[in-house]
């Protein structure tokens, strides 16, 4: 449950979310303090498409985007998004954001807004999993491998904006590591309601998309929730939206790397809802640096 001193963290994401308008094409986002050593960049990612977004009029939903993380954001400090408005045609929108931070350039991003339009429709179908009503919180299934969480854990689990459910239990032993294909899927929803604008949800869940996704990388190679052997940081990130939806709503992420070598991490994900309708999909590139011994 969250702490009475603190607001929802559903609250705080949509919060989080609402960004300044400075000038017309110039917002200013907000980075809370944490115990981070760099802003989460779901985050950056998330208001990113929020400016863009606000530049455009609202009735063509974003359909892609494609960005690069450049340098790690400091918690606490505002970020600044500036947007070029590259093209308004007359059914495709592009914008490109400049993401900024104490006058340096941290992130990137270009996104592409489409006029829905009628067509045929076909899909891949979604893999058969349990449902998120048959699984376990993810801070359930934490206390009940290391009991009382660290204080660390504890806290984001308190300020976590994200109900988190694994579909296949956590691996803790080396054996079980060893034996393990590099994929995960887990069930998601924000744990309250977000409103009802749609390009607050979209923006959710590309902040959501951030989250675990270079998980499929790591699960052959060590303990999701142990101390981390590596030196993580996302270098890219790419989505497509198929369709529209809500973040407050179950959507079931799958997430499976193709490729680790030359210290980086290639994982691809799918976005479905219950339905079993694919809703996006999402392509990273992590590094990954084996700590100094």
């Amino acid at each position: 449950m969250p702490d009475r001193a603190e607001p929802n963290p559903a609250e705080r994401l949509v919060d989080l979310l609402d960004l300044e308008r400075i000038e017309e094409n110039i917002f200013r986002g907000r980075s809370p303090q944490e115990r981070l050593q760099r802003v989460f960049g779901g985050q950056v990612a998330g208001q990113a498409l929020v400016a863009a977004g606000r530049t455009t009029d609202g009735e063509r939903p974003v359909h892609s985007l494609h960005a690069y993380f450049l340098r790690p954001g400091h918690p606490g400090v505002p970020i600044v998004y500036q947007v070029e408005r590259v093209r308004d045609g007359r059914s495709f929108t592009t914008r490109r954001v400049v993401a900024v931070q104490e006058g340096r350039t941290i992130f990137n991003l270009t996104a592409s807004f489409h006029l829905p339009e009628p067509g045929s429709e076909q899909q891949l179908p979604m893999p058969e999993v349990p449902g998120p009503e048959e699984l376990p919180r993810l801070a359930d299934e934490l206390r009940g491998h290391l009991g009382t969480l660290p204080e660390a854990l504890e806290r984001m689990a308190r300020r976590q904006p994200f109900d988190i459910r694994y579909v296949e239990r956590l691996r803790w032993t080396p054996e079980e590591v060893a034996a393990a294909e590099p994929r995960s899927a887990v069930w998601m929803r924000a744990v309250g309601p977000l409103g009802d604008d749609p390009l607050v949800h979209t923006c959710a869940v590309t902040y959501a998309s951030d989250m675990m996704l270079l998980d499929a990388v790591r699960v052959p190679i060590e303990p999701l929730w142990g101390p981390r052997g590596f030196d993580m940081a996302s270098l890219d990130h790419a989505m497509w939206f198929h369709r529209p939806f809500r973040a407050d709503e179950w959507f079931l992420y799958q997430q499976e790397s193709p490729v680790l070598i030359g210290g980086r991490g290639l994982a691809r994900g799918q976005i479905y809802d219950r339905r079993g309708r694919l809703l996006v999909s999402v392509m990273q590139e992590g590094l990954f640096r084996p700590h100094a011994r």
